[in-house]
This record gives C-alpha cells, sequence and structure tokens, in this order.
C-alpha cells in the first residue's frame, strides 16, 4: 500500500492497525527487507530484580539504623538513602512484614505480687464467692464540658458532619462508678473532686444501694486515696467491704475501664455541652438508659493465660535489651 502511494490514514482502515505500526513496519521494510517483518525487534528485558545485597541492606537500615535527625524510616527517605524506588522499598518492607510507620504501645506491670493480685481480680470475676457481690470500682477524672467554638455541619449523603477542631471549656466534673460484675448494672455518683473524702462518700452510696445481706468486694486501683487513712478507718468500721486492689500499671484488669470507655465513646467525646450541668445531665441519663437493660461485660480470660501472656512479654524485652 505504501508502494502504491496509499497514505497513512487509509492504510491504518485498511489494516486495522494503528499510525505507529504503520510508520515502524515501514522503517523496518526500508531497513531490513521482508526479513525485517518476520519476527518482532528485540526490546529491552525488565528491569532486573533487586539483589540479595539490597534486599538485605534496606532491611537491615529500616530494624537498626534512623535517618537523620528522624525516629523512624518512611518509605521515601530509605528509598533516598539506598538508592531505590519508593515502590521497591514498600515492596521489600511487605515481603518481610514490616511496618516503621506503625507502633503498639504497651506496659508490663513491675509490682512485686502482680500473680497474686491477678489470680485474686480474675477469680473475683469467674467465680464470685457466695453471698457477695463482686464491684468494679473507679473514678473518671476531670470529664470536661466541652463546647464547640462554631457550630458544625449536619450529617448528609455523601458528607461526614462536622466538628470544629478547637473547643470552649466549661468546668469540669468527675463521675464515680461501681460496676456489678455479674448483671452489669453501675451505681453511679458525680462529684466535683476525686479525694479520700468523695471516695469515702461514694462508698456510703454503695453501702445504701446494696442489700446488707451481702458482702461486698470492690475492684479498685492503687490511687492514694483509695489507701487513705480515713477510709481505711471506714471500712475497718464496715467489714462487708473488702478491696481488692490491681496491679500497679495494670488499669486493663478493673472491668469499670471497658464502661467508662463505653459512656466515652456514646455519650461525651462527640457532644457539646454548655456547662458542666448539662454534661452531668447527659451521664446521668446514659447511665439511667444502661441500668434499663444491662449487659455485663464476660471476663473469659483465665489468669494463668494471661500470666503466659506477661511472661513471653518479659522474655522479649529481655531478649532485646
Amino acid at each position: 500500500m505504501w508502494a502504491q502511494g496509499a497514505g497513512v490514514t487509509a492504510i491504518v482502515r485498511a489494516t486495522g492497525k494503528t499510525k505507529r505500526t504503520a510508520y515502524r513496519w515501514r522503517e523496518r521494510y526500508l531497513a531490513r527487507g521482508v526479513a525485517g517483518l518476520e519476527h518482532d525487534a528485540t526490546r529491552p528485558g525488565r528491569k532486573p530484580p533487586l539483589t540479595a545485597a539490597t534486599v538485605e541492606r534496606v532491611v537491615n537500615m529500616t530494624l537498626h539504623e534512623k535517618p537523620p535527625a528522624g525516629a523512624h524510616w518512611s518509605a521515601r527517605k530509605l528509598a533516598k538513602a539506598v538508592g531505590l524506588s519508593r515502590s521497591s522499598v514498600q515492596r521489600i518492607w511487605t515481603a518481610h512484614g514490616l511496618k516503621p510507620h506503625l507502633t503498639r504501645s504497651f506496659k508490663l506491670s513491675n509490682d512485686p505480687q502482680f500473680c497474686e493480685k491477678v489470680q485474686d481480680i480474675v477469680g473475683l470475676y469467674r467465680d464470685p464467692p457466695d453471698k457477695a457481690l463482686a464491684l468494679s470500682v473507679d473514678e473518671k477524672s476531670q470529664i470536661q464540658a466541652l463546647d464547640r467554638t462554631q457550630p458544625g455541619l449536619p450529617l448528609k449523603k455523601g458528607r461526614a458532619g462536622t466538628m470544629t477542631h478547637d473547643d470552649k471549656r466549661h468546668g469540669a466534673t468527675t463521675p464515680f462508678a461501681a460496676l456489678d460484675v455479674a448483671t452489669g448494672k453501675v451505681i453511679g455518683e458525680r462529684m466535683p473532686r476525686h479525694r479520700h473524702r468523695e471516695f469515702v462518700r461514694f462508698l456510703r452510696t454503695i453501702d445504701r444501694n446494696i442489700p446488707k445481706s451481702l458482702d461486698l468486694h470492690l475492684v479498685v486501683d492503687n490511687y492514694a486515696a483509695h489507701k487513705h487513712a480515713k477510709v481505711k478507718a471506714w471500712l475497718s468500721r464496715h467489714p462487708r467491704f473488702h478491696l481488692h486492689f490491681t496491679p500497679t500499671s495494670a488499669s486493663w484488669i478493673n472491668l469499670v475501664e471497658r464502661f467508662f470507655a463505653q459512656i466515652a465513646e456514646d455519650a461525651i467525646r462527640r457532644g457539646v455541652f454548655h456547662s458542666v450541668a448539662e454534661l452531668e445531665t447527659a451521664i446521668e441519663a446514659y447511665l439511667k438508659q444502661h441500668n434499663a437493660d444491662p449487659e455485663p461485660f464476660i471476663w473469659t480470660a483465665p489468669a494463668a493465660v494471661i500470666l503466659k501472656k506477661v511472661a513471653r512479654g518479659r522474655r522479649a524485652l529481655e531478649s532485646v535489651h
């Protein structure tokens, strides 16, 4: 068709190929004749794979080195340091299960009586004593009554609700809560502070709301107010109260912390409160709603499983350091 004087547009229409292909085949024929059309021309091979030494260098730098004036590597920083592309670094990280941009928080208790306290508290949760009630007790200190500096936009199709990043503070309150481990019901009270005086006052509230025939086993943390001399004096006059202290740095074992997380997520974190009274009203309403149809938090982990996990954590720390 070229020899017969056909134009490139006519050739493209007749053959169904692109202009680029038509020109390429013409140039090959002019350069090599028919032989140039019998086989595809050679093309550059795929990019050579990364060498084992390069992969090892990336892994070692990720694990054992830090970037200049930085705390961890990003893919771009490491790619620049080793002379690779960002995607190559990411493929190496994926293949080796490395995620330098993520961290997980942890805390191992150094309480010398950790094992005994865990066994005691888990035993209360899983097998409470007869004619007794197990209560998980704590205070959530200084919950702020937060108002937003500007009204947000409501939720609509295709758009999330909005909320300003800053806020106005109108004071704070401290909710006290005693979670009945068996039923999930909560005895709650709100106070302006959380000293030993307020704790004794809350103990009196518990005493009034629980039948006198039941012994009370309270799981509490190691806050100084819980061990104050006046608290001990009050407990000595009320022998049905028994305090079980959590290990230091182990607030996760106190079930009422789960309730506090739930109320914060459901009623407080995204709320707008113009006064402490509004905040306390919201907390009271949530507590009433919760107690109308309570669901207990079921503790399933045996003490032996917890102690094994902690032992593994200690061995891991010792092997690193």
